[in-house]
């Protein structure tokens, strides 16, 4: 690996990102927590679909304080269609110990922010030095692309002992008087011009001149990343029961998939009709018709579910005297959320605003006439 290429590409990098740079609510407002909330809801998630939550977000929950005392269901349904639920979970958990052991400020220095849950050591790097001014580095899958292919690495990006090295090779180059943009320009430039999936823009990158990948035309086997572990597939089979105004609902347990959310009745494997349709009366529901569903797909880090769906419509009277909730008590009804957990029958409208579901479910949401995540925000609603 030759790092020199990393000397002579400050310049060139910044004049192009003062140029070239995305106009983000986050950096117009560049903010501690502002930086924060978008590093976090950025990992794992593209930046057009973080825009109009994060712009939710911060208009419910304006900074560390609002954050520390939020009700979990609610935080959840801020959170609702981003994923990974956990990583708000533990936003809440620092968010707490920023007002106890900090006055309600996150930490200036790069140490000091690391000690907080759920910060690693690119988030802390990103915060120091964009909202503090603090000369660290923020290394991303964006960045260790970015550099493998200027310096010609061939090792692993997976490792830490390799991001570990990028680190400390930026950490002796990066500009003192503007790390902030030197840490934000190599990041755009892999989300915008050193692309991951296909060829790199090379034609627009204004380090290109000094890139070891574009001089020796090996730009599509730089970075060199193991490959991933093949995820397990499950397949499901999710129940729409619903009557003219009420749907089912549950709360998942609180550790593991999806911990805490609410989920339409689902179970393990593919249903019959005739098995759905057991599995409703065993609800303690009087089912009136029953329509299969289409299938859907959703995919986690490392497991896949291959779903079926049924809906079931239900006596009115029936889902009234069940109401607001009754326990499980077959085995084969429970699944896997044990002979305790209840279901819930709820006004599908009290369902979208109220209860946290996340977004594996939105192929079968439509059938209770409401949305989920992604497909439940615009501009236009948020700002209204």
């Amino acid at each position: 690996m030759d790092t020199g290429n990393l000397t002579g590409i400050t310049d060139l990098l910044l004049a192009w990102f003062d140029k070239k740079a995305r106009v983000l609510p986050w950096r117009e407002h560049p903010s501690p927590y502002y930086v924060w909330v978008s590093e976090i809801m950025l990992q794992q998630t593209r930046v057009e679909a973080v825009k109009p939550f994060f712009a939710r977000f911060t208009a419910a929950l304006p900074d560390v304080a609002a954050l520390a005392a939020c009700p979990e269901e609610r935080l959840l349904k801020l959170w609702e269609g981003l994923g990974y639920y956990n990583r708000v979970r533990n936003m809440q958990k620092a968010a707490r110990l920023v007002m106890r052991e900090y006055g309600g400020e996150l930490p200036r220095t790069y140490e000091e922010l690391r000690k907080l849950p759920g910060i690693g050591s690119y988030t802390a790097g990103a915060i120091a030095s964009i909202a503090y001014g603090k000369a660290v580095p923020a290394v991303d899958g964006n960045v260790l692309r970015v550099i493998s292919r200027i310096c010609g690495n061939e090792e692993d990006i997976a490792k830490q002992s390799v991001r570990a090295r990028f680190e400390e090779e930026l950490r002796g180059v990066m500009p003192q008087d503007r790390p902030g943009a030197y840490n934000q320009a190599l990041m755009e430039l892999g989300a915008t011009v050193c692309l991951p999936n296909g060829a790199p823009d090379c034609e627009a990158c204004p380090v290109r001149e000094l890139c070891y990948a574009k001089r020796t035309g090996r730009q599509m086997e730089l970075p060199v990343k193991a490959a991933k572990k093949a995820r397990r597939i499950e397949e499901r089979t999710v129940l729409v029961i619903r009557d003219d105004k009420r749907a089912a609902v549950r709360r998942r347990p609180e550790k593991g998939l999806l911990a805490g959310m609410y989920e339409l009745p689902n179970c393990d494997g593919h249903l019959t009709q005739d098995e759905a349709l057991k599995l409703v009366k065993d609800y303690g529901f009087s089912p009136i018709r029953i329509l299969p569903l289409s299938p859907a797909k959703h995919i986690f880090s490392h497991i896949e579910w291959r779903m079926i769906g049924y809906l079931v419509l239900v006596e009115e009277k029936c889902a009234r005297q069940t109401a607001p909730g009754f326990s499980v008590r077959s085995e084969e009804a429970s699944g896997d959320h044990g002979d305790a957990a209840p279901l819930l029958f709820v006004e599908t409208v009290r369902t979208e605003r109220e209860y946290p579901i996340p977004a594996a479910f939105a192929a079968y949401a439509k059938y209770l006439s409401i949305r989920l995540g992604q497909e439940k925000y615009s501009y236009k609603e948020i700002e209204s």
